[in-house]
């Protein structure tokens, strides 16, 4: 937005930060929120706080800084608000999952690490944090964040107490900070519809099982080398003697790659094809032994059934996608592929949040810094989404029907 559109929107913005902002205590600090606000939707290459207060009126760049990186308001309200807000404009078809990284020079910023960059596609310096969004085919928006604290900060007392990271927050792996996410977002009353994720996430088991034993359906991206069996295989034990211990069921045929399995009819040959499988591997199924022990006292050796979504291509050798999806076997086929694809929505996010709103302009150095920062992005990215939206709110039934079409053919 240039100037003249930010400051002709300076009314509703008014409403909007009296609202998200009401948690924080002091109105001066209010009036800072809406100023820093101002600075990240208005056009401009930098959107650092020096280069922000430069740009407006009443930009003060002492006052910014102390706003984000010492001042004590809690972001976490902020975020309530704006998720409470935010979901039912939205109307969300899914929750997706991603991490996010911030490319980092030095060692002190808090929680950079020599890791995988995602910005960079390769290891590099840098900051990664797990955020949940919600999406539909027509608006998103992040809900939470989760900055991930690597194992070498999780014991170095010296850069923890120089960046403020609390005492609580230790390492943790990205799959657990998104299901601690989705816990918190419970506690406040919002609770997904169907989680969506990429292969990062939707390869792991206790991903998967941890969204399962919430009750949370999921589609999620997995590579091409997961192992699964048929749903209509049968684990066996064999006889016992009658001395020693008793052999446990198991499935006799080894699993095979989802990259080797075939439709009913034969070879795939359409680009999408659903199939009825059981995940395999060693961790899978000692979860599902853990999870039928708990319940039942014993298991039968079943593993869970869900279903597998295949793309390939018409022009293409070999198929190009895999998921895993837990909804219902009886689910459209069109519906499954428009959840797999919905994750496109949380690339514009990230279009948006980091060249539109500055989201990896931060220049602090701090855990309550890099906390504020990402919550005031994240309150400007709503606002921008809710006037976007609004112009819509007559034709809702017309966006509705655009929503629950399909996106693409299969």
């Amino acid at each position: 937005m240039d100037a003249h559109e930010v400051n002709r929107a300076r009314a509703k913005l008014a409403l909007f930060v009296a609202d998200v902002f009401a948690s924080v205590p002091r109105k001066d600090q209010r009036a800072k929120g809406d100023c820093y606000l101002r600075g990240l939707m208005t056009d401009g290459r930098r959107k650092s706080i020096q280069a922000m207060a430069e740009r407006l009126p009443d930009g003060n760049e002492q006052n910014l800084q102390q706003f984000v990186n010492q001042s004590t308001w809690d972001p976490v309200p902020v975020r309530r608000r704006i998720a409470e807000r935010l979901v039912p404009l939205i109307g969300p078809d899914a929750w997706a999952v991603d991490d996010v990284s911030f490319p980092k020079d030095g060692r002190m910023s808090v929680a950079v690490a020599h890791q995988y960059c995602g910005a960079l596609g390769k290891q590099a310096n840098c900051q990664v944090a797990v955020s949940v969004h919600a999406v539909s085919d027509v608006a998103s928006c992040p809900l939470q964040w989760r900055l991930f604290v690597p194992q070498e900060w999780a014991d170095d007392a010296g850069r923890r107490q120089k960046t403020g990271i609390p005492q609580e927050a230790g390492h943790l792996e990205k799959w657990r900070l998104a299901l601690d996410t989705f816990d918190e977002l419970a506690g406040w009353g919002l609770v997904p519809p169907v989680v969506v994720a990429d292969a990062g996430y939707g390869q792991n088991a206790d991903f998967r099982d941890g969204l399962s034993e919430r009750g949370i359906t999921y589609v999620v991206a997995v590579r091409s080398d997961v192992t699964v069996h048929p749903h209509d295989a049968q684990p066996t034990a064999p006889a016992w003697s009658g001395n020693g211990r008793k052999p446990q069921p198991r499935y006799r045929d080894k699993a095979s790659s989802v990259a080797g399995r075939e439709g009913s009819r034969g070879p795939m040959r359409s680009r999408f094809v659903a199939l009825r499988v059981r995940p395999a591997g060693v961790r899978a199924r000692r979860l599902a032994q853990a999870a039928a022990t708990a319940e039942h006292g014993y298991w039968d050796g079943v593993l869970p059934e869900v279903t597998l979504l295949v793309e390939w291509p018409e022009d293409a050798q070999e198929p190009t996608g895999y998921w895993l999806s837990s909804l219902p076997a009886d689910t459209p086929l069109a519906e499954l592929v428009r959840l797999a694809k919905i994750r496109w929505r949380i690339e514009h996010d990230y279009r948006e949040l980091k060249h539109g709103l500055g989201l990896d302009h931060f220049e602090g150095r701090s855990w309550a810094g890099w906390h504020h920062h990402v919550t005031l992005v994240t309150a400007a990215h709503a606002f921008l989404t809710e006037q976007r939206l609004a112009p819509k709110a007559d034709t809702a039934d017309s966006a509705s029907t655009r929503t629950s079409t399909p996106s693409r053919t299969c």
